[in-house]
Parts: structure tokens; sequence; C-alpha cells
């Protein structure tokens, strides 16, 4: 059977690969510590789950408005307009999953031959989702400068041109934990406004931070009717398997992107959507909660792994951090897997050879237990 170009141009997912042979090894009886996984180990809050039985009870269960319910789509813009945005409902798209939203966002502004620019490391979909759409790559390294993007703003500016459609922007960043200053988001800016180019603000993990400023690129001047805000329950509210997302941009973009909702998801599950109000006006202490965790977590990791003398670069948000790790980082990780039974995944799988992701989305208990393992085995 001969397939369609856009599928052909795409590899499976590398995380996807990691795990499916953890759970072979897991099957066999083999106890792996996971480190691979980009999600929260919490319970969603008990808040958000009330919220969602209410719902049920109530009879949400058929189909929702195409862009989502109204109440959500109130409460998000009522969340990003303390943001310092200036979004209004009408300028939501609720979806399933931010994934999803971005998904939609790249099929609509992206064509046949447009050049997507990318910050690598870079999360391994969007890679994925610019080739599908039929854009080409260009990317800008920003491992030599600490996964920092001021530093390397001047590559960026040799990167982006009148020709460039889309620049995606993912801060603080899946898979460096990386937090980009206010002085890089005003390059941003500078360089999309001077070339008329769209950017992505992908801000999933934007309340996973550990201290420092976080800059919305749609606030900054010129860049309100230029920016795709995407952002999310997964990560902060620990709601992963719930999917649910959105997207917030200019009129015109959510008139086009609300095709593609409604040719294919038709909208985020009914239900789910007033947990997602609940979400967002009544779970900051839960969030607070989990977010300290998360930064002691870090800590502890950074200090475990300075004993072995690995001092990676310290992330400032999200819960990952880059180990370096041999060249060939494929063969380490996946040797690792077999050998010491820790799961990480490739650098290379985001545009980092030479690294190994690790998600300290775990107990402290299993992170001593996987650093113990993997310089046991010589990986460290």
């Amino acid at each position: 059977m001969e397939f369609a170009d856009r599928i052909t141009r795409v590899e499976p997912s590398a995380t996807l690969a990691v795990s499916n042979l953890a759970k072979e090894l897991e099957a066999d009886g083999k106890d792996v510590v996971d480190l691979s996984v980009g999600e929260p180990d919490f319970d969603t809050p008990a808040n958000i789950v009330e919220a969602s039985e209410t719902s049920l009870e109530r009879g949400d269960t058929g189909y929702a408005p195409s862009n989502g319910v109204p109440e959500l789509r109130e409460a998000i813009a009522a969340k990003l307009q303390d943001d310092g945005l200036g979004y209004e409902a009408g300028n939501v798209i609720v979806t399933p999953g931010a994934k999803q939203a971005l998904f939609e966002t790249f099929q609509t502004v992206v064509d046949e031959g447009d050049e997507v620019v990318l910050l690598d490391p870079a999360w391994v979909s969007y890679e994925a989702m610019a080739k599908m759409a039929g854009g080409d790559l260009t990317r800008v390294d920003l491992a030599g400068h600490g996964f920092q993007l001021e530093p390397a703003l001047d590559d960026l500016a040799d990167a982006v041109s009148d020709e460039t459609t889309l620049l995606v922007v993912n801060s603080p960043n899946n898979p460096t934990g990386a937090v980009y200053s206010r002085e890089a988001m005003e390059g941003v800016r500078d360089l999309a406004v001077e070339h008329d180019v769209t950017v992505i603000s992908d801000e999933i993990y934007q309340h996973i931070n550990y201290g420092a400023e976080h800059v919305s690129l749609a606030g900054l001047d010129g860049m309100y009717e230029r920016t795709v805000t995407i952002n999310g329950f997964s990560k902060a509210y620990s709601m992963t398997g719930w999917r649910l997302g959105y997207l917030a941009a200019p009129d015109d973009i959510v008139d086009e992107a609300g095709k593609i909702q409604s040719h294919s998801v038709s909208s985020a599950t009914h239900f789910v959507q007033y947990a997602g109000v609940e979400a967002l006006e009544n779970t900051d202490t839960a969030v607070e909660e989990m977010v300290e965790a998360f930064s002691e977590r870090r800590e502890f990791l950074l200090d475990l792994l300075a004993e072995h003398g690995v001092e990676p670069a310290t992330p400032d948000g999200a819960f990952y951090m880059m180990l370096p790790v041999d060249n060939d980082d494929q063969s380490w990780c996946t040797n690792a897997l077999e050998d010491a039974h820790v799961a990480t995944v490739p650098g290379s799988a985001f545009g980092a050879p030479g690294f190994a992701r690790v998600s300290y989305a775990n107990s402290k208990q299993r992170l001593a237990e996987a650093v113990e393992r993997l310089d046991a085995e010589g990986y460290l």
C-alpha cells in the first residue's frame, strides 16, 4: 500500500519507543525506574474530580460547542487577561489537549514549503507537526548557550527572515526546563515584527516555575496580532489523561483553526471542560504544593548528580533536566534501560545529541535509586 507523503515524512515518537521498551522489561519482571515520562506523578486535585462528577450528574454528556463551553472560554480569557494578555472569550478554542491546539495551529498557518523555525532542543512533536503540514525546518541550537535563548539571539536573527512563516517558542521549555528571559522574548518580538512572522508561544509549563520571570509573548508590543498562545491543564493541574488544552489567538486565526476543530475532534469532552473551570478558579493552593515538591526534587537530583561529578544545566521550570551523556545518546539511553533499568529519553529526539532527558516527576526514593543504578552500571 502507498501512504500519503505527509505521514511518511515523520518518525514514530522517540518517547513512546522508550516507553515500549520499558514496558517489555517490566513484563519480564524487571523493576524499571521510569524517568522518561512527561507527566506529573500526583493525582488530579479532588476538587477538579468533583467538578467533573457534578457535570456528569447534571447530564453534560452530549456534544459541547465546538470551540468550548462559554464558561470555560470565559474563565480562560480571564486567566489570560490576568497575565496581561488582551484575549476575550471569542479568541479561545478549547481543545482535547494542548497537543491538539498545536496541531490545529500548524495546520492553519503552515503551507507546503513554508519555513518553520525551531529552537533546539525542541519538543519532539513540533518537528512532526511541521512536516505533516508540509513545512521545511530551520533549527537554532541553544545547547552551546546553556539552553538559554538570550545569548543565541544573533543565531536566531541569522535564521529568521522574510521567508519565515512560523517560529515556535516554548518557555518553560521541554526538554531543558529553561525559562527564557524578558530580553530574549523582546528579541523574538523584534524579529517577528521586522519579518512579519507568526509565533507560537507554547506555555504549557507556565505554572511549573521556580522563580524565573514568565514572559508571555502576546503581551509584548506588536505581538498580540501575530502570536498564538498555547496552554492547557495537563501539567500544572496533573490532568494529563483528561485531555484538555486551548489556544488563544486573534479572530482570524480562531476562525480558521475552528474549521479544523469542527471537522476533526468536534470538541473537547463536555464534562471535562467544567473540570477545567474548577481548575482555573479554585486550585491555586494545590498547584503551589505540587510545584514546591518538584522544586525540592530538582534540588535533590542536582545534588545527587553533583556527588558523581555530573553537573547538568539547572532548570528554572518544568520538571526535566538534560543529562550530558555519550555522543551516541541513543545507545546510551537504550543500554542504560537494559543494564540499569532506568528509562530516559535520547536528547537527539529533541535535536540535542549528547544528552538524555530525565524527568524528576518521581519520588526522591526512586530518583536516588535511579542515580545509584546508573552509577553502579558505569553510566555516570
